[in-house]
């Protein structure tokens, strides 16, 4: 078994441990729900935004591949033709930056030390 498979055997929630005793041979992340997977998530709140969208110039854009694309749904379009983006839970995966086709519209970085995203083991 792998460094990866230890850690993620070794994790514990209800839906986990219930999935666990059902059919231990198997992946438990297949059956996990994202809910459920969220509860084992904690995000620390920098006061500085890792990550900034311009939502003026997402007006032009005829994809919005953020809104779809992030795994987080932090990206919201408004009835105007903006995005709202909300920083406080996101996975920081970079997906967005990725998909974003507005050069400028979306600006990423890290979080400042201790903050962001925090994936629980245990």
């Amino acid at each position: 078994m792998s460094e990866a498979d230890r850690q993620i055997h070794s994790l514990s929630s209800p839906a986990v441990d219930d999935l666990r005793a059902a059919a231990p041979s198997r992946p438990i992340w297949a059956d996990v729900s994202f809910e459920d997977r969220m509860g084992l998530v904690e995000f620390r709140v920098g006061t500085r935004a890792h990550i900034t969208v311009d939502g003026d110039s997402c007006r032009g854009c005829t994809t919005k591949a953020c809104v779809t694309a992030c795994p987080a749904n932090l990206f919201v379009p408004t009835s105007d033709g903006g995005i709202v983006f909300n920083y406080e839970q996101c996975f920081e995966c970079g997906t967005c930056y990725m998909v974003c086709n507005t050069e400028g519209a979306i600006h990423w970085t890290y979080p400042d030390g201790g903050n962001g995203v925090v994936f629980h083991r245990s």
